[in-house]
């Protein structure tokens, strides 16, 4: 019946009169009565408080849609567009959900949320579920978490198992179920859920745990990484391997109940063995020092938050083949070195004991190019020392620098065949009067070509001196090697620098005269990605094609007959160009040496300068460490080298002279190493910029014929109407030695009373000087004093002979070169043959 006023009015009027026949009850009833209504209003307010304590300081609608922008690791890729390394504050990866293998969605919703296509973010019949299964169990057994309340509880709420938390969780999963499809969700909690193991999202864990994508994972890897989201610490297989196996084989019970899989593919999957590959983090143990100077860079550009939490994606110039190759090298070549250390102490009375720090070396490769740095190794342990001495170390160069010297020389007008003459005279210094030593040649004028190889200290200083410091000083920082002191023994290597700044420097020589700044990192792109930076491709010339050219021809010199000679001792065949150093005291051994494809520098010393070993020169320290990793890298390329650029004319001259041949040139008589008279050729065919060609004819062997009169000039030959500048030094000051020779030993030199059998006396089988280095002194002093004699009164016969013995020497060195620059093809077999068997 509907209520009325008056049916109200008539209710009313009977509660009145009830109440008034109860007689004393009513104040009892009263009082119930107010407290029922005073209970009622105070639950109220309680439901009311809580209700808003559940709503308040959930994200809206803005703050629900960055759920797209996650913590993401940078990936580093290498030249070949691979991923290799990873900077992150988590371990992530980010991927497109249909870039996962179907198997890890069936999985992961079979043993999740079975009716996650159906339910608005929470699942009611799961819910009475578990709270009848926690009921009975008298604890918090069970949890009712769909896909979507895991998402909203990982993203923006504290994992506490309260009331509170899990009402908060159901209003903001069904919120995010009206702003996501189905997909977008599964894609968000794939790459949100931790996988144990420190990593997060389903493309890390793939890499991290079985070295592949999330498109490739089999029925069981998948499995095996849904069974991790419900505890991940507990069911990672690095952790418990068992545990894992048998949480994926609950795993694989559930996708075969909801049909996701049939028995088949069940048994298959519980039978495949778990094979665990860190494919993310294991290339961690090589290239080191090269991520470091990535990380480094990223950090100065972008920032901190951005490459650990960004997502860059960066193209790198590493070649990881290059790279292991790289430090495989320096660890078997300091293993050799501290092996000699140790035998050398043993047979020394004052042998020390335990060394504090490692002997080191360090090594970085790079593609003349394009600058790109293809592999850097900064030190033997990058866990023992993350000091980077390919960048950050500086140290003198000694003699590697001379090149750069006479790279200036070449570009000032001067010839590979220019005289440098008056090499005995001493140099005025502040100091006073001053002589560089030499260890490997004592004559007096030589040839630039022939003061490059043999590496002379004398002819390097005079040469800094005719072509001027400041003018030096501009060229070698234009090439790469930034700021050197403008002081006299500049010319062999008193500035401190780099092995990358100094590797840089030759960079025109292998490029055509073209430098480049080294290069690490390409480009990089945000995470939807938008280019953020692209490395500049310009080059900058520094020097001219022709005197590119000739340096690398002059450098081809050291390492086929010159102080790098055991480049081809080791076995090392194709064409290369390079140059090496040693300081004082044999603290520091370098070598740059190039091939048109690759150019590599190496350097081997200790942290805290002290001598490597006794007669430690660079072509016994470095030289091997660069034939080693060369030998690696370059294997399979095909022997090339430069063709001459055009303004070069090729004229045959005298090696000693340095003047155009007579046909004398190729009939000198000279003794060879048992004393006996041969003939040998001193002519060759040297390169000149077109102008600056000699303009005369050797008159030395004018006249020394081993069968009559030359009646024809030889081929080739012609007067020219400008000659080569002369090398003739100026008054000019100079500093004291950054010698290439150490202090001890000159000292030795100087108190080694009996010539021995030089460097290129056992290089080339000629009984010729001293080669500078410290052997045992065996004998005193009476050798000594018969040089000391016959320096005094020197007459023209002893000087002949003096040229004609230096000559000999130079002839052999260059017989290789010869043949190849006749063709202008370094590569002729011919030429190689000959130098392998000049070298053995």
């Amino acid at each position: 019946m509907a209520l009325t006023p008056s049916g109200i009015r008539r209710i009313a009027s009977g509660l009145r009169r009830t109440y008034q026949n109860l007689g004393p009850q009513r104040g009892l009833i009263t009082a119930a009565f107010v407290l029922v209504v005073l209970f009622v209003a105070a639950a109220s307010v309680q439901a009311i408080r809580f209700a808003t304590g559940v709503l308040t300081g959930l994200p809206g609608r803005v703050e629900l849609q960055q759920m797209t922008r996650m913590a993401q690791a940078t990936t580093i890729f290498d030249r070949a567009g691979e991923p290799v390394f990873s900077l992150s504050k988590e371990q992530r990866i980010e991927v497109r959900i249909d870039d996962v293998s179907p198997h890890v969605l069936q999985a992961l919703i079979a043993v999740e949320d079975q009716r996650f296509y159906t339910h608005q973010g929470y699942d009611p019949w799961r819910l009475v579920a578990a709270m009848w299964a926690n009921l009975r169990a008298g604890r918090a057994a069970q949890g009712a978490s769909t896909i979507t309340q895991q998402l909203a509880r990982q993203w923006f709420l504290t994992p506490d198992k309260t009331l509170r938390r899990k009402l908060r969780e159901i209003v903001l999963a069904n919120r995010i179920e009206q702003l996501f499809t189905k997909r977008e969700i599964l894609e968000l909690y794939l790459n949100k859920v931790y996988f144990g193991d420190g990593l997060y999202g389903i493309e890390a864990a793939a890499r991290g745990y079985f070295g592949r994508r999330a498109s490739e994972l089999t029925v069981s890897q998948a499995a095996l990484l849904a069974g991790l989201v419900q505890s991940p610490s507990a069911y990672a297989p690095t952790v418990n391997l068992r545990r894992a196996i048998a949480r994926r084989n609950i795993v694989l019970q559930a996708m075969l109940d909801t049909g996701a899989i049939d028995r088949h593919e069940h048994a298959q999957a519980r039978a495949e063995t778990v094979a665990l590959n860190d494919g993310l983090r294991r290339e961690e143990p090589w290239g080191r020092y090269f991520k470091e100077q990535v990380r480094r860079e990223l950090v100065s550009r972008f920032g901190m938050e951005q490459v650990y939490e960004g997502g860059l994606r960066v193209y790198t110039t590493i070649d990881p083949a290059m790279q292991q190759q790289a430090e495989a090298a320096v660890k078997e070549t300091l293993d050799l070195l501290e092996e000699r250390r140790r035998k050398e102490r043993g047979r020394r009375r004052d042998a020390a004991g335990p060394e504090e720090e490692p002997l080191e070396a360090a090594l970085v490769a790079i593609d003349p190019a394009t600058g790109e740095v293809r592999a850097m190794v900064g030190g033997r342990d990058f866990e023992q020392s993350r000091f980077n001495r390919a960048m950050q170390a500086r140290r003198q160069p000694g003699s590697a620098f001379k090149p750069l010297v006479y790279a200036a020389a070449l570009e000032s007008g001067y010839t590979p065949a220019s005289l440098l003459d008056g090499l005995n005279d001493p140099v005025l210094t502040p100091e006073g009067e001053w002589v560089p030593e030499d260890e490997h040649l004592e004559a007096s004028t030589m040839t630039i070509r022939t003061a490059l190889r043999t590496s002379s200290n004398r002819a390097a200083v005079r040469m800094l001196q005719a072509v001027g410091i400041g003018r030096t000083v501009d060229y070698a920082e234009r090439m790469g090697l930034g700021p050197v002191p403008s002081v006299p023994s500049l010319a062999l290597g008193s500035g401190e620098v780099t092995l990358l700044s100094l590797a840089s420097s030759y960079v025109p020589f292998a490029n055509g005269g073209v430098a480049r700044a080294p290069l690490f990192i390409t480009r990089v792109e945000d995470r939807d990605g938008r280019v953020l930076f692209e490395a500049p491709r310009m080059g900058n010339r520094v020097v001219s094609e022709q005197t590119a050219f000739l340096m690398s021809t002059m450098l081809a010199d050291v390492v086929n007959g010159g102080t790098a000679y055991r480049v081809r001792q080791m076995g090392f065949r194709l064409p290369a160009a390079g140059k090496t150093g040693t300081t004082n005291d044999y603290q520091d051994a370098w070598f740059v040496g190039y091939t048109p494809n690759l150019l590599t520098g190496v350097w081997v010393g200790f942290d805290r300068p002290r001598p490597i070993l006794r007669n430690g020169y660079a072509g016994d320290v470095a030289v091997p460490l660069w034939a080693r990793f060369m030998a690696a890298a370059t294997k399979g390329d095909k022997p090339r080298w430069y063709s001459p650029p055009p303004g070069l004319t090729a004229l045959r001259v005298c090696r000693v002279s340095g003047q155009l041949a007579t046909p004398g040139c190729d009939h000198v008589p000279v003794l060879d190493a048992e004393g006996q008279v041969e003939e040998r050729a001193y002519s060759y065919t040297e390169y000149f910029v077109r102008g600056s060609e000699p303009s005369g004819y050797c008159q030395l062997h004018e006249q020394r014929f081993a069968f009559g009169e030359a009646t024809n000039l030889p081929d080739g030959a012609r007067t020219v109407a400008v000659g080569a500048p002369a090398a003739r030094p100026p008054d000019a000051r100079s500093g004291k030695a950054g010698d290439d020779r150490p202090e001890e030993g000159k000292k030795a030199a100087r108190e080694e009373p009996k010539k021995k059998k030089g460097f290129w006396g056992r290089l080339f089988g000629i009984f010729k000087g001293d080669d500078g280095k410290k052997d045992d002194e065996k004998e005193k002093d009476d050798s000594n004093k018969k040089k000391r004699d016959q320096k005094k009164k020197p007459d023209e016969k002893t000087k002949q002979e003096e040229k004609n013995e230096q000559a000999g020497e130079e002839e052999q060195a260059g017989e290789q070169e010869e043949t190849s620059r006749e063709t202008g093809d370094d590569t002729d077999e011919v030429g190689r043959s000959r130098a392998a068997g000049m070298m053995r």
